[in-house]
């Protein structure tokens, strides 16, 4: 055997050596019968006819840009590659190296297995293989030579790529995060179980269903290329307003940009401060109003509050020229309504993720008008003013990727959301495109009902113009804490100016917004601040009602100055820290009104535009 010339040659000549890997599991030919031949031959023309199906489709031009969508969001495939050329794959003391390493791989994993010269006495029925990994946990993976041998010798290349990564010095640290990351999305796409043929649990499914898992994971793949974005749950499983968004509400208020939505109170009394939740624009709202067990929404109403929320229109050709200060302003505009129509002096707020930057800017002009006091108490929910350690998601924003991104928006003035999707699900590959390229296309599986899901995949556009501004004024040039550096409609930008209490929350493993990040928004208000870490990341560990009794939170009321002083001296609280919250709701301030007049939205005298969730959380 010569020494292969790359590893990717020696993937391959590992993969084609002996005869007796295969022997153990290669079907016979002679013991199919006649009628299975003409069942594989039924399976070949219907895969065939879907192709040329589709095929056609492209040709006539309607869908040429979806498949490229969804494969490689803003042509990232070839700026990933730009980023791979640092790591030493074509150096001869790597490839040596990795020859030498593998060799060894193969034959302590084929001795599991009677087979070479370092044969083991096996400790148990199950062989004993050197490296384990959730992705290959079925047993079928070990009980043939041949797969044991394919993951194996796969986690053993992504394990010394990932260390080529990690002890590359390209001169430049944010370089090297995008090395690192492009490393990562590497090797968790050459696994082998997204290949039919290297994945045991893939050539079973087909055998057992003589071809029809195969023919409907075709039928998948092609539906998700058509629609241009992976699909993860079953698309008819949910419907807004019926099972999910049901929290009964009146939209109130609507402007071009958002419609202003009410909660009718479940209570007799109410706190009298009523709440206005900012959601992200990125999504759609009912995040925060899935099903009636999970919805925060409903929760709070529950509790006492009289609830508002902001549901955004997802941008099209019309909010081309929409910036930041028209997000602003509609901030104000819907403080300003609910105070006009509660008749009160102020109201709580809660900004959730860019929302919450947004909210954070939005206090800081009101209190340079002298309009603080529009606002009892600020929330936020994973929110980051300060973007210096903004995580993973900083990969993504340098001049390369920006241009490609003004290019995909130049046309309708809209960033298209499913390459807003992509980039998420790219940040958890494996657990947000891999797991459902290999349940939906290979293994043919049936879609899912989950609500969270659902809403992941239901994308919103962003308005091209103001998307842009946010990542270079925000992501790249950190603008937003040096005060003054911004302003809206007219007023400087000033975070120290800021006097509002503050909540401020984060969630332990969060990879869009980490909390070492929102942490940093305590060093740039002025006015009373408590910081709460929960545990789990973006969405489940905002999204945590007590009924779940899943996961938990930390405090720590000690003056700290650093993020790791906080978790060092934190106390653990199992459960949801809601009940916490509301605790803190009021603290600001325990006055009640009764529910009653417009604190009951479509009450006698009240015009209303329509029910909750409204047609904008609609609009496609």
């Amino acid at each position: 055997m010569t020494q292969p010339k790359d590893p990717m040659e020696l993937l391959g000549t590992l993969l084609t050596a002996p005869q007796q890997l295969f022997s153990q599991f290669t079907p016979d030919a002679q013991a199919i019968g006649a009628p299975d031949l003409a069942q594989w031959a039924d399976i070949s023309q219907r895969l065939q006819a879907l192709w040329l199906e589709f095929q056609s489709e492209q040709a006539t031009g309607v869908m040429a840009q979806l498949p490229a969508l969804m494969a490689d969001p803003a042509g990232f495939a070839a700026i990933m590659q730009g980023w791979l050329k640092a790591l030493p794959l074509t150096n001869p003391d790597t490839q040596k190296k990795l020859w030498e390493d593998s060799l060894a791989l193969w034959e302590t994993v084929l001795g599991q297995y009677g087979i070479g010269p370092k044969t083991a006495q096996p400790e148990s029925d199950e062989p004993q293989l050197p490296r384990k990994d959730r992705r290959f946990a079925d047993p079928k993976w070990r009980e043939q030579p041949f797969y044991a041998l394919v993951h194996q010798t796969y986690l053993l290349l992504a394990e010394q790529v990932m260390a080529m990564a990690e002890a590359a010095n390209p001169g430049d640290p944010a370089k090297h995060e995008q090395l690192k990351f492009a490393a990562r999305t590497l090797v968790e796409a050459l696994s082998p179980a997204h290949f039919p043929m290297l994945n045991p649990l893939v050539m079973e499914k087909a055998l057992e269903t003589k071809g029809e898992s195969l023919v409907k994971g075709f039928e998948h793949l092609l539906a998700d290329l058509r629609r241009g974005q992976l699909t993860h749950v079953d698309p008819q499983a949910f419907r807004l307003g019926e099972n999910l968004a049901t929290t009964p509400g009146k939209v109130v208020h609507e402007t071009p940009l958002y419609q202003l939505i009410q909660y009718s109170p479940t209570t007799d009394s109410v706190l009298e401060v009523p709440l206005v939740i900012f959601p992200p624009w990125i999504n759609r709202f009912y995040i925060l109003d899935l099903t009636p067990q999970k919805s925060f929404i409903r929760w709070a109403v529950e509790q006492g509050l009289t609830v508002f929320v902001v549901s955004w229109k997802s941008a099209d050709a019309s909010m081309a020229d929409l910036v930041w200060d028209d997000y602003i302003r509609a901030q104000i505009d819907a403080i300003d309504t609910v105070r006009a129509r509660l008749k009160v002096k102020a109201v709580h707020a809660i900004g959730y993720c860019v929302a919450g930057t947004t909210l954070a800017a939005t206090l800081a002009v009101l209190a340079r008008r002298g309009q603080a006091d529009k606002v009892k108490s600020a929330t936020f929910f994973t929110a980051q003013v300060d973007f210096a350690q903004a995580g993973e998601l900083k990969v993504f924003i340098d001049d390369q990727q920006l241009e490609a991104l003004e290019k995909l928006s130049a046309e309708t003035g809209y960033l298209d959301g499913r390459y807003m999707a992509a980039t998420f699900n790219l940040l958890r590959g494996n657990d947000l495109i891999w797991n459902y390229v290999v349940n939906n296309y290979l293994l043919g599986g049936d879609y899912p009902a989950f609500d969270l899901l659902h809403w992941n995949g239901d994308v919103t556009n962003l308005p091209a113009k103001w998307h842009m501004s946010y990542l270079k004024d925000l992501y790249r040039d950190n603008k937003l804490v040096v005060p003054e550096a911004l302003s809206a409609d007219g007023t400087p930008i000033d975070l120290t100016r800021i006097e509002t209490p503050a909540f401020i929350q984060a969630g332990r493993e969060d990879h869009i917004a980490p909390a070492a990040s929102v942490w940093q928004l305590m060093h740039h208000l002025r006015g009373p601040k408590t910081f709460l870490l929960a545990g789990s990341g973006h969405i489940a560990g905002v999204v945590n009602p007590p009924a779940a009794k899943k996961y938990q939170y930390w405090t720590n009321p000690q003056p700290v100055e650093s993020f790791a002083e906080f978790v060092a001296g934190a106390t653990e609280t199992p459960g949801s820290w809601w009940p916490h919250w509301i605790e803190w709701i009021h603290a600001q301030d325990s006055a009640t009104v009764p529910a009653k007049g417009k604190r009951v939205p479509g009450g006698k005298g009240d015009k209303v535009i329509e029910d909750a969730p409204g047609s904008y959380v609609k609009a496609r």
